[in-house]
This record gives C-alpha cells, sequence and structure tokens, in this order.
C-alpha cells in the first residue's frame, strides 16, 4: 500500500468569520458559548482537552484529559497526582490547554497556571464517577512501569474484594486541579488560510483582546 503524500491533504475553512465585534469581552463567557456549542453541534468528546506540562528538566510532555468544570475562575479537570502529568505539575504549574473542534473549525488555547481543588470537591466528583472508574482509581498506578496487564487486573480484582460491602472513598493520591488562566486564544478557521485568530491577555482587573496574524 502506498504512504499517502501529506504535503497533499489540506482542507479550506470556510463556515464563519471571528470578528472582534462579535465576542464576549470576557474569555471565560466566550470560551463556554463555543463550548456549548460543540456541544450542540453533537461533536465527539467536546471536552477533551490536551493538556501540556513540562518536567524539572523543562522537556514538555502533551496528553488528551477531560474537562469537568468550567468557571470564571478556571477550567477542572481530575486525574491521578502522581502520575506524570501531576508531578510535573507540582514542580512547575505553568500549564498549556488547547481544543479542538474540527467539525466548527475552531480551536482554543488557554495558557495559565494549575493548582489543587479543595478536596471536599474531589470527594463529590470521586462520588458520582461510575463504581468501575471509581475501582480503577485505586488498582492503577497510573504512568509507572508494569510488567504486563495481568498485574492491572489483579489488583483491579483486589480492589473489589476490599470495597465490595463498603463505599469506594477517593485514593489520597487522586483528585482535582483548577487551570487558572492568563492567556486566551480563539481561532476559528478561515478561507485561502487567512484565519481569525483573537488573543485575550490579562491586564489586571481586564483582558486585552488582539488579533493575531495567521
Amino acid at each position: 500500500m502506498p504512504h499517502p503524500i501529506l504535503h497533499n491533504i489540506r482542507k479550506d475553512y470556510q463556515r464563519e468569520r471571528l470578528l472582534e465585534n462579535n465576542v464576549n469581552s470576557d474569555p471565560f463567557l466566550q470560551f463556554r458559548h463555543w463550548l456549548n456549542q460543540a456541544i450542540e453541534a453533537g461533536i465527539d468528546e467536546p471536552t477533551a482537552m490536551m493538556l501540556s506540562t513540562v518536567d524539572v528538566n523543562g522537556n514538555p510532555s502533551s496528553r488528551i484529559v477531560l474537562l469537568k468544570d468550567a468557571t470564571n475562575k478556571g477550567l477542572t479537570f481530575f486525574t491521578n497526582y502522581e502520575s506524570r502529568k501531576g508531578e510535573e505539575m507540582l514542580h512547575h504549574p505553568k500549564v498549556a490547554a488547547l481544543f479542538f473542534w474540527s467539525a466548527l473549525e475552531r480551536q482554543v488555547r488557554i495558557e495559565g497556571f494549575a493548582e489543587k481543588i479543595d478536596s471536599t470537591l474531589s470527594d463529590d466528583y470521586f462520588t458520582s464517577r461510575p463504581v468501575d472508574s471509581r475501582f480503577a482509581a485505586h488498582a492503577s498506578p497510573q504512568s509507572k512501569v508494569i510488567t504486563g496487564r495481568d498485574i492491572l487486573e489483579s489488583e483491579l480484582e483486589a480492589v473489589k474484594k476490599r470495597y465490595a460491602d463498603i463505599d469506594i472513598p477517593r485514593p489520597a493520591h487522586w483528585g482535582g486541579y483548577q487551570i487558572i488562566p492568563n492567556y486566551f486564544e480563539f481561532w476559528q478557521g478561515g478561507a485561502a488560510r487567512l484565519h481569525d485568530r483573537l488573543r485575550y491577555t490579562k491586564q489586571s482587573s481586564d483582558w486585552k483582546i488582539e488579533r493575531l496574524a495567521p
């Protein structure tokens, strides 16, 4: 089978324009507006968020996490505190996040810093998760090297037996983070690669909106 010619793969974006006079002055409201439109459009995994962190040597890494709350303060997701991303955020709390909604020809870039949310909020969310997901949070030493899948399956069975007749507590190594943004960039695909890019940068208590060249 021949290899595809990658430089011939291209798409011309022609859905909408993104103009300064039709966006909200508050980037949190603008983000939630676009997120709601992505949900209403039936986009697969509209809350999927690429999270980028760096290690102690400045090496970056990215992965997909799921957005679980978006308020006027920040964006919340949940993970294992002892995972690679958890360890990296412990040393370097500055992070970047990316949402890409292909069907709407849109993406949103967000930069800021991550901090753990209150433990009671993590408890509440953990209790709301499906029971198998709660078992898995106990069983998986996320990001650690294991010798095979059988290790996970064995530990999962042990966890199920341990909590067969009692409530499953939230493990101490698992909980939520909130990204506190200081930068948003909204991107709308445009014809002939003349994309629309509007960035919001934090200016004390206000946000400054500027257009960026595509």
